[in-house]
């Protein structure tokens, strides 16, 4: 489909490119961007702990990695086989207790390490509902199929997001004055709280991020587009409420074309061939010309990793 976004998008003024480093936070649609990334040979890491919906959850998550608050038993649980924490995702779950901990603070390192380093971050948040529970009257980034009745729900008011936006962005610029921050409102709707639910939750996200003041910010409106550009059930997946593949396309383009520095197109162009090309399969593996195919990528690649040494396939 062609390109003809109507939302006006400012420019970064921190474009990304090849040297840059970005970290990519939130919800299951910075998964789809961070694919996007990855395809094209950025260099970003994407949800260390897993997929976290909601701001203060994330914000939790940057504290620890930054302050070095290293994961202890009193912060696991063991439920349906599996070691449990309620600040990360269920996919880093384990059966063994001590690997769990060890496995959960060795990422802490890195991830303090990243943060340091990384240039550009990138933000998405996916709902202002959220879990408490009960007996540690905490917020909860998952709730690991632990009965409900554990839990009281509630949405987060606008001033708290905001205030939760304020400390993420001063507990990272402590450490990394001059990274670029990119806010998004992820465009899944979270249906399951319901559609007027959904709408006050994604208001929620959109105002406290609109009113939040600082100096290196910027505000990318794929809620927005899937809204009021991609209208249409086709640009849904089966279950009608991620956003297809075209969706994602036309929505990566319309960041592509706003925050990625124009000197990285021709270089992404090479890749998407390259990556094209190492999912031919050959009629015949043996013969010479698919040996003279293989040559020619080979040097491609040896080509784009010439300016670009960090660039790996």
């Amino acid at each position: 489909m062609n390109f003809t976004t109507k939302i006006p998008i400012a420019k970064s003024k921190n474009p990304i490119d090849y040297t840059s480093k970005i970290m990519s936070l939130g919800s299951c649609f910075a998964v789809n961007m961070g694919e996007k990334f990855h395809y094209f040979k950025f260099q970003i890491v994407t949800n260390p702990f897993g997929i976290i919906f909601n701001p203060i959850s994330i914000e939790k998550l940057m504290e620890r990695a930054i302050k070095h608050i290293e994961f202890t038993e009193n912060d696991i649980f063991f439920h349906n086989d599996l070691w449990h924490c309620f600040e990360i995702h269920s996919e880093l779950s384990h059966p063994d207790k001590e690997e769990f901990l060890a496995k959960m603070n060795a990422l802490i390192k890195l991830i303090n390490q990243q943060i340091r380093q990384s240039t550009h971050f990138i933000i998405t948040y996916g709902t202002a509902w959220v879990y408490r529970n009960k007996s540690s009257d905490a917020i909860v980034a998952n709730c690991h199929k632990v009965p409900q009745n554990q839990f009281d729900k509630e949405i987060l008011e606008i001033a708290i997001i905001e205030k939760s936006i304020q400390n993420t962005i001063a507990l990272i610029q402590k450490v990394n004055p001059n990274c670029a921050f990119i806010f998004t409102v992820s465009p899944v709707r979270h249906i399951k709280d319901g559609f007027v639910e959904n709408q006050r939750s994604k208001a929620h996200l959109i105002s406290a991020i609109h009113n939040s003041q600082f100096t290196i910010h910027s505000y990318f409106p794929s809620y927005e587009i899937m809204m009021d550009e991609l209208r249409d059930y086709r640009f849904y997946a089966d279950d009608m409420l991620h956003p297809s593949k075209v969706a994602i396309n036309y929505i990566w383009e319309s960041f592509l074309n706003h925050y990625i520095d124009k000197g990285c197109l021709t270089t992404m162009q090479e890749i998407d061939a390259i990556q094209k090309a190492m999912t031919h399969k050959p009629f015949n593996p043996n013969s010479s010309i698919h040996n003279k195919f293989l040559e020619n990528l080979k040097t491609k690649i040896m080509n784009i990793q010439k300016t670009h040494p960090m660039i790996e396939f």
